[in-house]
């Protein structure tokens, strides 16, 4: 049994122990990162050494499971109903879908729940807007800031345009990279508005910004119909049952980068998706703390029906 901490380095397979329950480790030698070498084991890792931080996040949610069996070079799957043969412990948020489908997915509650699924292949996280006691009505609202073919200075630029706008409304709002290619700008707001109604709002902002900012930010969905070299202030992950990878997620990049939590002064000095990555995100971490905590506080959310007809 390996000791709480460390994952053993040069097994293959093992059983780990994290707080009250064993979790089964497989394939820990396969590479996941070509170009750099990290195994599934590297990922497990940093997974449990940022666990006391990113845990909090995605407890009480779904988890839609977006699983890299072989890695980033692999092919990857999405995944929504929690596979059989899984621990009893483990729980699950059962929602029913307008289809009539009812689906159990698995929710992340401590470090063994975070190491099953990481152990499926899940590379980034992926919860829901809303926690399991009610699906249907969020604590937040996001923006996922896409920069198409424009420049990531130009996804900073938008990333200030938003926050500046919800400030003039009086919301205060949070920054994190997105590990991939862009920046997530997130609004704590105190549960109560229908999930529908958030996303007219998210949509109804977004619209505005464009319209003010048309020369670098578009609000347009879709593909075919967006202007070149435009940002896209996207509200649509804030439509049912979508989500956003989550704060402290590894991301399927060739550098391993992470979603980070950064302070909008990081923005305005030129931060980029390469700063932050599985080497260094831990150590961030212990010096500055968990920059995102604002989203779990319940002072300081915004109370969306002020702003709601």
């Amino acid at each position: 049994m390996a000791r709480t901490g460390i994952i053993p380095v040069g097994e293959t397979d093992l059983t780990f122990k994290a707080g009250r329950y064993s979790v089964a480790l497989t394939n820990l030698n396969k590479i996941f990162w070509p170009q750099r070498g990290f195994t599934k084991r590297d990922l497990l890792q940093y997974y449990l050494d940022v666990s006391n931080v990113l845990v909090p996040h995605v407890r009480g949610r779904a988890m839609v499971m977006k699983r890299y069996p072989n890695g980033i070079a692999g092919d990857f799957f999405f995944m929504k109903r929690t596979p059989s043969g899984h621990p009893d412990w483990l729980k699950m948020c059962t929602i029913r879908h307008a289809s009539g489908n009812i689906i159990d997915f698995p929710i992340v509650d401590d470090v063994a729940s975070l190491l099953w699924v990481v152990n499926l292949g899940c590379i980034d996280l992926n919860q829901w807007y809303a926690t399991c006691d009610d699906v249907d009505r969020p604590d937040y609202l996001h923006f996922d800031l896409d920069p198409g073919d424009a420049a990531f200075e130009k996804v900073r630029e938008t990333a200030l345009v938003v926050r500046d706008g919800l400030r003039g409304l009086g919301i205060a709002c949070y920054a994190k990279t997105s590990g991939s290619k862009g920046i997530h700008v997130y609004v704590p707001i105190v549960r109560g508005p229908l999930q529908k109604q958030v996303w007219t709002f998210s949509k109804a902002f977004a619209q505005t910004v464009a319209q003010q900012y048309p020369a670098f930010i578009t609000s347009e969905y879709r593909i075919s119909k967006r202007p070149p070299g435009r940002v896209l202030v996207d509200y649509n992950q804030n439509a049912w049952g979508r989500t956003l990878a989550s704060v402290y997620s590894v991301r399927p990049t060739a550098g391993a980068t992470v979603s980070a939590p950064v302070t909008w002064e990081e923005v305005e000095a030129g931060c980029t998706i390469e700063d932050f990555h599985i080497d260094n995100m831990p150590a961030r971490i212990q010096q500055v703390g968990d920059m995102w905590a604002p989203m779990l506080k319940k002072s300081g959310r915004f109370k969306l029906e002020t702003l709601l007809k």
